[in-house]
């Protein structure tokens, strides 16, 4: 058992004995609260990261079971957009670790103890700026690496599945519309492949209404387009204009269902998959292939920067905001509240930032907005913190 479990007052005591200059029990200060945080930080990380996660793939279970897709697509899609999620979890759970932590340490009054033997909130808030930086950098690999990557690949599944006209049809029991006004019913889908009792409508015509019924059809893919071959069935067609129905009996009939595939003809790349040194470098061909301005291009590589600073700025934050005050045995809810107003109003001057930068390319650093408004709070708590009786003389009305 260390001399930190067996209680702050006597831990630090004894410390303070074998080490009067009280280097050896900064130290140790230092890896015991980055070592608290870095756990409080991988279970919020874990529990948020899961919420995100659950809700996002309910989302893609409904949009892909319901086109006909495997299960193994659907894992594969919510890999692919697990990176995305972490990168929203993370400076969240570095938040609410620093403010847990702070918050667990003051009511036990560890923070109190450490604060006796004459270290001030700045010095104490070093191992918070270790933890941050350590966010910062995991947030940095996702949002240039890792994101980019993921969002690629998955745009590409996407694309490919769209144009994958036989899973959407491959569905049994159910009616389908693989395109806007044609529907398909298939009652059964044998193990050999045949597609039992077939019920397919075509209304896209003004003129004819087209309804066809087999008994079996099969899927066949050419070179350039997928037939479906329908085999004992009937064609009926109805003359809109006259009203008038005519059927058709037939033995054999291929339906080129290729023709229903709607081709995409957006260009390939979004703006989220680019790397970051080419949005910070864009070129008008960049600009044409995403759809977006020189401006919004610039100001989101900037933004990822700004992104994996701000798990820095939100540790700190949470931390600082509960260092003002000092001890009450009435808990530090005050302050709790407080930083939770403030990080709200980081999350605002974030969106207002980056609105600013994304209309004018020379107006990149409003990309930081954020950023520097969350450093200049978490200096101006500190300053406060660090300066107790400054709060207590302005109660009293008091000019210092």
């Amino acid at each position: 058992m260390t001399r930190m479990q067996l209680g702050p007052a006597r831990a630090w005591g004894s410390l303070q004995q074998n080490d009067p200059q009280g280097i050896t029990g900064l130290a140790r200060f230092d890896r015991y609260l980055l070592a608290q945080l870095m756990t409080l930080f991988g279970f919020f990380g874990l529990v948020l990261v899961m919420v995100y996660w659950i809700n996002q793939a309910v989302r893609l279970f409904d949009q892909l079971i319901a086109d006909g897709q495997s299960a193994s697509v659907f894992l594969e899609f919510t890999a692919l957009s697990l990176p995305g999620v972490v990168r929203l979890a993370l400076p969240l759970a570095a938040f609410a670790a620093s403010v847990y932590v702070t918050n667990r340490m003051t009511t036990e009054s560890e923070m109190v103890v450490v604060q006796a033997t004459g270290f001030s909130p700045w010095r104490l808030a070093r191992p918070v700026l270790y933890f941050g930086l350590i966010v910062a950098m995991l947030m940095s690999v996702l949002m240039h690496l890792l994101v980019p990557l993921s969002t690629g690949q998955l745009n590409l599944r996407k694309a490919e599945i769209a144009q994958n006209i036989t899973a959407r049809l491959l569905t049994e029991g159910q009616f389908l519309e693989p395109a806007p006004g044609v529907t398909v019913y298939i009652r059964d889908i044998t193990p050999a492949g045949a597609l039992q009792d077939v019920f397919l409508s075509d209304l896209r015509s003004d003129v004819t209404h087209v309804t066809y019924t087999a008994a079996e059809a099969y899927l066949v893919s050419t070179v350039d387009d997928v037939q479906l071959v329908m085999i004992d069935g009937l064609a009926q067609t109805l003359q809109t204009q006259t009203g008038r129905l005519f059927t058709t009996s037939f033995s054999d009939f291929a339906y080129n269902i290729g023709a229903l595939m709607i081709n995409d003809t957006s260009p390939g790349r979004s703006s989220r998959e680019l790397a970051t040194h080419d949005l910070l470098r864009p070129t008008p061909s960049l600009e044409q292939e995403t759809g977006r301005t020189a401006a919004q291009l610039i100001a989101e590589g900037h933004d990822r920067f700004s992104q994996s600073l701000l798990g820095t700025v939100a540790a700190l934050l949470g931390f600082a905001a509960l260092m003002v005050g000092g001890y009450s045995r009435f808990g530090v809810w005050r302050q709790i509240v407080g930083a939770i107003f403030l990080i709200i109003v980081i999350k605002a001057l974030e969106t207002t930032g980056l609105n600013i930068a994304r209309n004018d390319p020379t107006l990149w650093f409003a990309s930081y907005l954020a950023v520097v408004s969350g450093a200049a709070m978490v200096w101006m708590l500190l300053f406060i913190a660090a300066r107790p009786g400054l709060l207590r003389r302005r109660r009293r009305g008091v000019t210092p």
